[in-house]
């Protein structure tokens, strides 16, 4: 998978897979106690969730989830999706929603200063730190997803592992 030439903070990848999705849940089921002590893998209905164990993550580990739906010719289609920590994307995600709200507040206020013909120096400086510290947002997360790569790879290599016909 590259990763370096994408914008995408969360990469997506589809597969399609000779497997039915009983088998795929039970192969991961046979799986999660040989990797119990490096992954734990979570099974709910047809998702399947990979995280790194607590001992090994860091605050950037990603997790992943794939989704798997069966179609008609008992093959199964499997999407996934690399994330970080769900306690650090809403983090990361409050901390978008607050720049953004801090810029509209002043872009209002902006607005209302020019047409009382008052100066809007002060406040174009505060809308332009929150646009610096939005792009310092994006990129600090372009640091994180670099710096989790190898474990994005293991945690592909597992889904391989899952997803490979009939051990």
């Amino acid at each position: 998978m590259e990763l370096d030439n994408t914008i995408v903070l969360r990469p997506r990848f589809q597969k399609n897979v000779s497997m039915s999705m009983n088998e795929i849940i039970e192969h991961a089921t046979k799986i999660k106690e040989e990797v119990k002590n490096d992954y734990r893998v979570k099974i709910s209905d047809h998702h399947i969730f990979l995280f790194i164990t607590l001992a090994k993550r860091k605050y950037y580990s990603p997790h992943l989830h794939l989704e798997l739906e069966e179609k008609e010719d008992k093959t199964t289609h499997v999407k996934g999706l690399f994330g970080p920590d769900q306690t650090v994307w809403t983090f990361f995600m409050f901390l978008h929603f607050f720049i953004a709200g801090v810029f509209l507040v002043f872009m209002m206020i902006a607005y209302s200063h020019w047409t009382l013909k008052q100066s809007t120096t002060n406040d174009f400086v505060i809308m332009g730190l929150m646009v610096v510290f939005w792009f310092a947002l994006y990129f600090q997360a372009r640091v994180n997803r670099k710096k989790c790569q190898p474990q994005m790879h293991k945690l592909e290599e597992l889904t391989n592992r899952i997803l490979k016909d009939k051990i």
